[in-house]
Order: structure tokens, then C-alpha cells, then sequence
């Protein structure tokens, strides 16, 4: 398993769209949290759950499942927040409904070795048990703070 901090800086800054699986309109949700810190990062987060399909969420219509996402939408990473049994079905319709897919992230808690075996055999990257807007504060930081001007 390589979740590297070369790896996962390199996800971080290729990234563009993102879907997230699990996605909840319910803004004390960890999938809520996570999806608009990375919107507010200049990334498109796709939100994904059948329960809200047809709702709007991170102003994007939320999908009931990843083969429903236009294709034009030109996923780069798949952001699981799903229970690690749920995993194997996640991953096998990405890789099929997904061309341009470069990453599945697993959030903390999430593993699932035999899925990852199965997209790294793909050519797609593979981040289990680590958040992106953990990984991204921590690798990327939040940005250059304004210098203080002095007044002497």
C-alpha cells in the first residue's frame, strides 16, 4: 500500500473533479465537511448517494450512483465514504463507468485490499484510511497568509 506523501501531494495537485460517494446534504456530516473544504479549494466535487439523488449539493446535482454521472463530467478521483464492506462494488463500477478515473480515495477507516489490488492493477492510484482535506492541509497547506503590514 503506498499512501506516500509524494503519492498523495501528487493526487492532491492533478486533481480537478471529484466524486463523492456518500455525500450528505446534512452539514455536520464528515462527507459534507470534506466536500465543501475541497469546493472551497477550486476543486468540482460530485456528490453521490441514491438516498438525495436529484437534490443539489456543492452546486452539483447529487447522482444515485457513479455509472449515473455524465461522462463529460471527467471524474479524476472517486472519494469513498462508505463502510470498507461496501468498497468492492464502489470500485468495480468506477472502473467501468469512469474513463478518465486516476484515483480511488478511501477515507479514514475505509480499507479494502483486494479493491485495491483490482484498481492498481487498472493504472489507478489507490489512498486508503486518510482524508484529502486532511492530506491536502497538511501536504498542500492552505495557502500563502497575507504578510503583515507594519506601521513602523
Amino acid at each position: 500500500m503506498d499512501n506516500s506523501d509524494a503519492l498523495i501531494r501528487s493526487i492532491l495537485q492533478k486533481t480537478r473533479v471529484i466524486a463523492c460517494v456518500g455525500a450528505s446534504i446534512n452539514p455536520a456530516r464528515p462527507s459534507h465537511i470534506v466536500g465543501l473544504y475541497l469546493v472551497s479549494k477550486g476543486l468540482k466535487v460530485i456528490p453521490v448517494n441514491p438516498v438525495y439523488a436529484g437534490q443539489t449539493l456543492f452546486g452539483q446535482e447529487i447522482y444515485p450512483d457513479l455509472a449515473s454521472v455524465p461522462i463529460d463530467a471527467k471524474i479524476d478521483m472517486v472519494d469513498i465514504f462508505r463502510r470498507s464492506e461496501f468498497v468492492p462494488p464502489i470500485v468495480d463500477q468506477a472502473l467501468k463507468a469512469l474513463p478518465d478515473l486516476a484515483t480511488i480515495w478511501m477515507q479514514i477507516g475505509v480499507e479494502h485490499a483486494e479493491s485495491a489490488k483490482i484498481a492498481r492493477d487498472r493504472g489507478v492510484n489507490v489512498i486508503q484510511n486518510r482524508c484529502p482535506k486532511i492530506e491536502y492541509s497538511r501536504l498542500i497547506g492552505q495557502g500563502q497568509l497575507p504578510r503583515q503590514i507594519s506601521s513602523a
